[in-house]
């Protein structure tokens, strides 16, 4: 894979419908597609909504939904979620590249922060998350209300 064909876009993910449904059932194998479905249509309709897509060429490799929010401890952030490269080619550095250039766009933008969860489960993520100079900050709590 070379460096020079990736670019970072931001998307609709309902345009890339198909490629980014893979992806997301790759990062979630335990959901049901109708349910990334269901919740993926919700999301790029919900104020504050960003996607961007990570391209070799014409082909989207990794996605990063993101959301706007401003908080107290952190001022106005960037919070990345279902960040995902497609594991046919993970461990090729695409991860690293694709977050420096969402932060790069989040620098230009003029936010304060970048934060995302992981699942506690996922330790291949967590050593990534490190050495890309993110930190745990807390717990996420969770529960449902349906």
């Amino acid at each position: 894979m070379n460096a020079s064909n990736l670019t970072v876009q931001k998307i609709n993910p309902l345009n890339q419908f198909v490629r980014v449904k893979e992806l997301l059932q790759q990062l979630n194998p335990q959901k049901e597609d109708h349910q990334i479905v269901s919740r993926l249509e919700k999301m790029v309709n919900f104020p504050n909504y960003e996607c961007f897509g990570l391209f070799d060429k014409e082909k989207i490799i990794g996605i990063s939904s993101c959301w706007t929010t401003v908080r107290i401890y952190c001022g106005k952030q960037l919070e990345l979620d279902n960040v995902v490269i497609d594991k046919s080619i993970q461990s090729n550095g695409l991860g690293r590249i694709f977050l420096d250039k969402i932060e790069t766009w989040a620098r230009e933008n003029k936010y304060d922060s970048m934060n995302l969860n992981t699942y506690t489960s996922n330790s291949r993520s967590h050593k990534f998350y490190f050495n890309q100079g993110l930190s745990i900050l807390g717990f996420h709590f969770q529960k449902l209300v349906k």
